[in-house]
């Protein structure tokens, strides 16, 4: 194609195929050393070519792609899935993935209830309970 062209900025061409929401956190994980650009890490206004192997660290997980297109306006995922070669891993499973007590900002110290869930979730034994006195009946 006549018009096309033949590089753009690392930041711009991840956010343009929809690898990150923002451009500003492409740039962000670009200066944050989490973008490889042939296996070298790269600032935000790297030149980007067809052919290039990009590796981005991004929400936990790592994506492995090649530029087989150049693009440097945001489209539709349709036409940005046809601007890269994704050769990235799979997710691990799910049982593989390790659930987490999670617990809102504010809300105080676990009740024992709560405790004694985290601590059956966590896999802790459970502790032994005082020894009381038999009350009289």
């Amino acid at each position: 194609m006549a018009g096309e062209q033949l590089s753009a900025r690392v930041d711009s061409w991840i956010w343009s195929v929809r690898l990150t929401r923002t451009r500003s956190i492409a740039s962000d994980a670009c200066r944050g050393g989490h973008v490889r650009v042939n296996g070298v890490r790269v600032k935000p206004a790297h030149a980007v070519r067809v052919g290039d192997e990009i590796r981005l660290r991004h929400e936990g997980h790592e994506r492995i792609v090649v530029v087989s297109r150049i693009i440097s306006k945001r489209v539709g995922a349709t036409v940005a899935a046809e601007c890269y070669v994704d050769k990235s891993p799979p997710p691990p499973p799910r049982e593989e993935t390790v659930t987490v007590a999670v617990r809102a900002r504010g809300a105080g110290r676990p009740t024992k209830r709560e405790r004694r869930s985290i601590d059956k979730l966590l896999g802790h034994p459970a502790v032994e309970s005082r020894d009381r006195r038999p009350h009289p009946e």
